[in-house]
């Protein structure tokens, strides 16, 4: 039997391994965008779209480019002639062909065809642009997730110093009752405070464990997987004095504009498109091969055929100038989008501008309240230790202060959240990662 020695590396061995496989998976903010740009569904499905208005555009070329078919064909042929003036039948000696041929076309010129390749190539910077503007709303999703998980775990830090503060009231309240100077009522208080505030954070682990659920599902993770976010504060800067910058560019640094823009491009190739219809179109075919009566035969003889096809529309019964309606239809509707989402992008950019200095001053009122719900602690427990009063005033003293501190996170919370917006507003969200506070 082998000595327990020789066992006690592969254990040690073991133990380490899995020591290091329960470690919880750190991420940062920037990581975590990183890896939503490659796994988020919503990007892949995006992806998969861009790719297929390419390949549409491709199909789109094709009646631009010369096609060429090879065809091979042995044939085996007898034929019966009728005379015309006695009817009478007479049959021929059955045949045999062989061909090998080549044959091609190319469209000289199709206005309408030219036309149409184009617009499908606009569309491929459509699908592009769509895929952007599907890039920085799954970005701005997962900030928003993992800002609301951090507040959520924060929350969880309050509502622990909430229980110790509760804890110590309640031992305080039992000892000065054991000691007679206090009533039952006092440590009565205390304790059903302590009892809130534990029910309050059993509370917050399930919105924790539920915020956390949320933000692996933006990232395709495992729900099993423990992980860790790091910390991540923005820096606090009043965002009304930042300049707004000339309209165009910050319409340029939008990917829904730029989607727009181009549909509009696209609505009047298609105008163009259905203008064509009317006008003739050039082609060239032909044909080169061999031929012989069967394909074994060494007398193979060259055959050819060559041509130009010119066609002129007459009459297409009306088509064409329903096309033509149809698409400055189409036009004026993508136009029409595109003058509501200019104003859309500037309303949303002055609201977000907005809107994070307004969560600045926010935060240092907050901040405020929570310097004097401290202050009001301290002089509650003072009057409390002298007995001039009981321990109401402690009592509701702490939950101020546990409100007050609640308010910081989330006053800090949303003004996260609006440098966010302010970023998505301004076309992109990883824009944020350069604000963090040193």
């Amino acid at each position: 039997m082998r000595s327990p020695r020789y066992f006690l590396p592969l254990f040690l061995a073991v133990a380490a391994v899995g020591s290091i496989a329960a470690q919880p998976m750190a991420l940062t903010l920037e990581e975590a965008l990183s890896t939503a740009e490659r796994v988020n569904s919503s990007v892949l499905l995006g992806r998969e779209a861009a790719l297929q208005a390419i390949e549409q555009a491709n199909v789109a070329r094709v009646g631009l480019l010369p096609t060429v078919n090879a065809n091979a064909a042995q044939r085996r042929t007898r034929n019966l002639n009728i005379l015309s003036t006695t009817g009478a039948l007479s049959e021929t000696r059955p045949s045999n062909r062989f061909d090998a041929r080549f044959a091609g076309s190319y469209s000289l010129l199709n206005p309408q065809v030219i036309s149409a390749a184009q617009a499908s190539r606009v569309g491929v910077d459509i699908a592009q642009a769509e895929l952007r503007a599907t890039v920085q709303a799954s970005l701005t999703a997962v900030a928003q997730a993992y800002f609301a998980h951090l507040r959520n775990l924060r929350r969880l830090d309050v509502l622990d110093a909430s229980i110790t503060r509760a804890k110590a009231l309640f031992d305080l309240a039992r000892n000065q009752f054991a000691a007679g100077t206090v009533a039952q009522i006092d440590v009565t208080r205390a304790e059903a405070q302590l009892a809130q505030a534990e029910q309050a954070r059993l509370q917050q682990v399930t919105t924790a464990y539920q915020s956390e659920l949320a933000f692996k599902r933006l990232l395709n993770l495992d729900p099993a997987l423990e992980i860790k976010l790091a910390d991540f504060a923005v820096r606090r800067v009043d965002a009304s004095l930042m300049a707004l910058g000339d309209a165009r560019t910050s319409f340029e640094q939008r990917a829904e504009w730029l989607r727009a823009q181009k549909a509009v491009d696209q609505s009047r190739l298609d105008v163009r498109t259905a203008s064509y219809e009317r006008l003739p179109s050039l082609a060239l075919s032909g044909d080169w091969g061999r031929a012989a009566g069967n394909f074994d035969d060494n007398d193979k003889r060259s055959v050819w055929t060559a041509g130009v096809a010119l066609s002129i529309p007459i009459f297409d019964g009306l088509r064409a100038g329903a096309d033509k309606r149809s698409a400055l239809s189409r036009q004026r509707m993508q136009e029409a989008r595109l003058r509501t989402l200019e104003l859309q992008i500037s309303s949303e950019l002055r609201l977000a501008r907005q809107d994070a200095s307004s969560r600045n001053a926010q935060i240092a009122v907050a901040e405020k309240n929570l310097r004097l719900a401290e202050e009001q602690l301290h002089l509650a427990r003072a009057r409390y230790h002298e007995g001039v009063a009981d321990n109401r005033e402690v009592v509701e003293a702490q939950n101020q202060l546990a409100i007050a501190a609640d308010n910081v996170v989330d006053a800090v919370y949303q003004y996260n959240l609006s440098r966010v917006e302010l970023a998505r507003a301004r076309g992109d969200v990883r824009t944020v990662l350069a604000e963090k506070s040193p």
